[in-house]
């Protein structure tokens, strides 16, 4: 798992439920796309900026016209997924310990 910034943040209207389309970059690994149905506790300009872990080595995952290419993690709850962020700036591409 490695720590990125959210650069970009789209409505994912083709999808099956609500979803936003998410830019991360995660430094020296560049920058990677996903889908995450976060939108009942995030508005796009929320994540825009907020630094979040995702996993990137997993292999790519095509979610209706988009290719996922990282998993962003977060904790289910019953008002959304709360996602997981780091508590003070990392760089970009740093790993867990």
């Amino acid at each position: 798992m490695v720590a990125g910034t959210v650069t970009r943040v789209e409505e994912f209207a083709e999808a099956r439920k609500p979803a936003y389309r998410i830019w991360v970059d995660f430094g020296p690994y560049g920058e990677r796309k996903t889908s995450a149905q976060v939108v009942a506790l995030y508005a796009p300009e929320d994540l825009l900026g907020r630094q979040i872990v995702g996993v990137i080595n997993f292999p790519e995952k095509q979610i209706g016209p988009l290719k996922s290419q990282f998993l962003l993690t977060g904790f289910p709850t019953e008002d959304g997924v709360v996602i997981t962020t780091v508590e003070r700036p990392v760089p970009n591409g740093c790993r867990l310990a």
